[in-house]
């Protein structure tokens, strides 16, 4: 068969085909009585094996190790093969990733398109003071896509740099809780607890549904809980209120815990059952001495004749500690 006629029929184009032949890979097996080449069935086997490998990857030097070379094995040479195809498919992804992003910001020119790549840069820098400065630019005319902005936040581990981002995130519309709601459901506990935090500082409806889930759900731990009950009671939901008091008994942020349920408690509807809960953990008595100091102190903003009536009791506690916090609370109220 001519060389025409194999390229035709193997869709290899005559001048590859010349060029296999200069490095020895395929080598038409005659030539016709006018000098033109011919290639055998074999040599067309050849073709196709020399193609099928090239399409694996391989370098026509590997390609023709790999047929030529009886002791060459493919092992090592496709694991390599597979690690650059890895390496080739993170570089593309993340290309994709940047490039749907600055498509997400809408840009109206070269201009607004190079400030995006810009601080999308910024905003992977290893330098914190760079990535703060991005995140403080990021709701400006040309705003960096929320995606980017949870990305950066959820991976931040600097507390200043973090920070900023809540911000800009919570400047930046209302995307922001159903890209967190994937962190509150990472594996990595720290990806959690910053998720939650993020959308305590998102004050819309939807990232005080999925605040309401973390709180509630069962199998969300306890880190994730607290922060969704800080931020849930600071917007008035009641259920938060049992989680509060268990911050107060355990020492977990128990000022924060403390504050938010006076906030509570200035709804009338709220005070009588914020003072049953910490009048009930006051009664149970499993618990040491600076617990009970603590919920004695939280009751001292609780307003009502039931807070009240329980600071009176615990005037008399056995724990002078506690008598005396209580006595002195009760002549705060009798002032006001």
């Amino acid at each position: 068969m001519l060389i025409g006629d194999v390229a035709r029929r193997s869709g290899v184009s005559a001048r590859m085909l010349r060029h296999y032949e200069s490095l020895g890979l395929v080598r038409p097996t005659g030539r016709t009585g006018s000098g033109y080449r011919e290639y055998s069935g074999e040599d067309i086997r050849r073709i196709f094996h020399v193609e099928s490998l090239r399409s694996l990857g391989l370098s026509l030097r590997d390609v023709g190790r790999a047929l030529d070379d009886p002791g060459f094995a493919p092992a090592e040479l496709v694991d390599d093969l597979i690690r650059q195809t890895r390496d080739r498919i993170a570089a593309e992804t993340e290309l994709l990733t940047r490039l749907r992003r600055i498509d997400a910001a809408e840009p109206a020119g070269w201009e607004d398109v190079l400030q995006v790549v810009t601080l999308l840069q910024a905003l992977g820098s290893k330098n914190a003071a760079a990535r703060q400065r991005a995140a403080l630019s990021a709701v400006e005319a040309v705003p960096v896509p929320v995606e980017a902005l949870v990305e950066a936040v959820l991976s931040e581990r600097d507390p200043n740099v973090a920070g900023a981002l809540r911000w800009a995130l919570a400047q930046s519309g209302e995307d922001g809780p159903a890209l967190l709601a994937k962190g509150l459901g990472s594996p990595v506990a720290e990806v959690r607890k910053r998720a939650v935090q993020c959308l305590a500082e998102i004050p819309n409806a939807e990232a005080t549904a999925l605040l309401h889930d973390a709180l509630t759900n069962p199998g969300a731990d306890i880190v994730v809980r607290r922060y969704a009950a800080l931020a849930l009671g600071a917007r008035g939901v009641a259920e938060a209120v049992p989680t509060l008091i268990d911050m107060i008994v355990e020492e977990s942020n128990d000022v924060d815990a403390a504050d938010v349920l006076s906030t509570l408690a200035s709804d009338p509807a709220l005070e009588d059952r914020i003072a049953t809960g910490l009048v009930d953990r006051l009664a149970r008595g499993t618990m040491g001495p600076p617990a009970r100091r603590r919920l004695t102190q939280a009751l001292a903003d609780i307003p009502g004749i039931l807070a009240s009536r329980a600071l009176a009791d615990l005037a008399h506690d056995e724990d002078r500690v506690v008598a005396l916090t209580a006595t002195y609370i009760l002549k705060l109220r009798n002032t006001r």
